[in-house]
């Protein structure tokens, strides 16, 4: 199983204030074969500024403030065979900066957890209802446990 990122820096920040690409393409395809993907995949990880996600968290889910991560699942067009895009991430790291320092979380550790958490939204697992958030979440956990990362869960 192949994983092509596209990556898109629309920030100020430099490219080396973000985890590298390999890194980002190795959480995504753990994140994905843990979430029983076995297909080829591409996406697309948007880094944005907080004013960019405010804007897309009101129009898209409607609510006025910015968030850290913003999942957005392709939707395969009637009549066209299966392609291999999965969808978008957009993540903001201004807002992650502030809630590692909330959560006394390092910052790869954060960007991980939300790579893989968005990942699992684009392949169709959700956490909305507590039933659907009981099958994600272990699978979040198991990833990140691959990964070299604690359980993001555990209250500190």
């Amino acid at each position: 199983m192949e994983v092509n990122i596209d990556l898109q820096i629309a920030t100020d920040e430099p490219l080396e204030s973000y985890p590298s690409l390999e890194k980002m393409t190795l959480w995504a395809k753990t994140a994905l074969i843990t979430g029983g993907r076995t297909k080829d995949s591409e996406l697309t990880i948007r880094m944005v500024d907080s004013a960019e996600i405010h804007e897309l968290n009101k129009t898209y889910r409607h609510v006025d403030r910015p968030t850290n991560i913003l999942s957005f699942p392709f939707e395969m067009p009637e009549g066209i065979e299966e392609l291999p895009i999965i969808g978008d991430l957009v993540i903001c790291k201004e807002v992650l900066e502030r809630e590692c320092k909330e959560q006394n979380k390092t910052l790869e550790e954060h960007f991980c957890h939300l790579i893989v958490h968005g990942c699992l939204h684009l392949i169709g697992y959700d956490h909305i209802e507590e039933c659907d958030a009981k099958v994600m979440e272990p699978l979040e956990i198991e990833t990140l446990a691959k990964l070299g990362f604690k359980n993001p869960y555990e209250t500190q």
